[in-house]
């Protein structure tokens, strides 16, 4: 075997062998295997106002997308707002190693450690986060989201202006933890909106959104920024993405007053 190929063959195998268990054991739906609906189970029913016999109806494809996705408004100031969290997103994790030999003075391990701690936070983040969303803001996310976006701006702003490596590893670690929240709740509302059968689209849409505009932003917009305005200008994008992501989000602070 030729050095290197274990590293693309294991990964592969995993990936053969997860594929096999979900095809033998994932079943479709509680339906599926004699159960009744987990909504009618635990009478848990999503806040947004969703007729609860559309949860479980055949829809067609025409239905999925015109009556429950593009024309939900909540779906399209997540999707707008998706943009925006994903330029922060990325924004941030793409441009870590560069920023911080050009502009901090980190050499290559140094930069590599604060680029793993922005991944690493990242999981105890989104798990806090989604329990909080649903404990303390009874399923509602947008409250939270916002809340997570305010500390991204705070976390970016130390990340930015200081020099000290302690504080900039904290800066980072504390926007990693913080950005996946809004970038997990994002998909959980856009599933919150629509009946289960129009799931898969609600999210596709928000996901494009997020992908297409905001990751591809971060790539390039966002070193073009860096080479004509500096560093600077950079950040100054970044942090009025965060302000832009807040403002689409209000909207959806309360989704429950009135029908999408």
């Amino acid at each position: 075997m030729p050095p290197g190929e274990g590293c693309f063959i294991f990964p592969a195998l995993i990936s053969i062998a997860i594929a096999i268990f979900v095809l033998i054991f994932l079943r479709d739906t509680p339906q599926s295997v004699g159960l009744p609906p987990i909504e009618e189970y635990r009478n848990d029913y999503p806040e947004i106002q969703i007729d609860p016999k559309d949860m479980e109806r055949e829809l067609s494809g025409r239905e999925i997308l015109f009556n429950y996705v593009l024309n939900n408004k909540y779906i399209w100031y997540i999707a707008i707002a998706n943009i925006f969290i994903y330029l922060v997103r990325y924004g941030l994790l793409d441009w870590i190693p560069v920023y911080l030999k050009e502009a901090k003075g980190f050499n290559i391990n140094e930069a590599g450690v604060t680029f793993a701690l922005y991944e690493w936070a990242a999981i105890p983040g989104t798990i806090i986060v989604g329990w909080l969303s649903d404990k303390v803001f009874h399923g509602r996310r947008a409250p939270m989201a916002i809340i997570c976006m305010i500390g991204v701006m705070a976390a970016v702003f130390l990340y930015w202006k200081s020099e000290n490596m302690s504080a900039i590893n904290i800066a980072i670690a504390s926007a990693g933890a913080l950005i996946y929240g809004p970038v997990m709740l994002i998909g959980v509302a856009a599933l919150d909106y629509v009946p289960k059968k129009a799931a898969g689209t609600a999210a596709g849409l928000t996901g494009l959104f997020g992908y297409v505009g905001g990751s591809v932003a971060a790539s390039f917009i966002v070193g073009i920024i860096a080479d004509k305005f500096s560093w600077n200008g950079a950040f100054l994008l970044i942090l009025a993405s965060c302000v832009l992501a807040i403002i689409f989000l209000i909207p959806t602070w309360n989704p429950t007053k009135g029908k999408s």
